[in-house]
């Protein structure tokens, strides 16, 4: 009787809390597990594992795999990518299995016949350009006044 009676007890005193906590119309959604409860906030999709520890509550939010792992292969694409064109710039043949680029992307040429830059040399020409405009950036704030931009 005396265990009902502490369970009465802990039911009332932690409705509040959790009403408290999805006091905002329904953001939070809750699960019961073994471990304790899950936390659902459907605003960002976080999960929270909550237990009891102790004389408290606390929650601890579960690491999301499934980004970690989106991120990783668009690290792994982005790597792969530029590869690939390092590989065609030097003018190896990619290994078999691997799709080339076009004739189109190869060759780089208007309906004119005339022959674009490379991305190497764009890179060239970008690069000069920044290291221009820093320098006027450096100049202009080493002028009297020149802070105040």
């Amino acid at each position: 009787m005396r265990t009902f009676a502490l369970i009465v007890s802990a039911i009332v005193l932690l409705a509040p809390a959790a009403s408290a906590q999805d006091s905002e119309n329904g953001r939070y959604s809750f699960a019961p597990v073994t471990d304790g409860t899950l936390r659902l906030d459907t605003r960002t999709g976080a999960v929270s594992l909550c237990a009891r520890k102790d004389t408290a509550w606390s929650c601890s939010t579960v690491p999301d795999e499934r980004q970690a792992l989106e991120n990783e292969i668009a690290r792994l694409q982005r790597e792969n990518g530029a590869l690939k064109k390092d590989m065609l710039a030097r003018g190896l043949p990619l290994p078999g299995g691997i799709a080339k680029a076009t004739p189109a992307d190869q060759q780089r040429e208007l309906n004119l016949k005339v022959p674009l830059p490379s991305d190497a040399e764009i890179d060239r020409v970008m690069s000069a350009f920044e290291k221009m405009w820093r320098r006027i950036v450096e100049m202009v704030q080493k002028t009297p006044g020149g802070d105040r931009i």
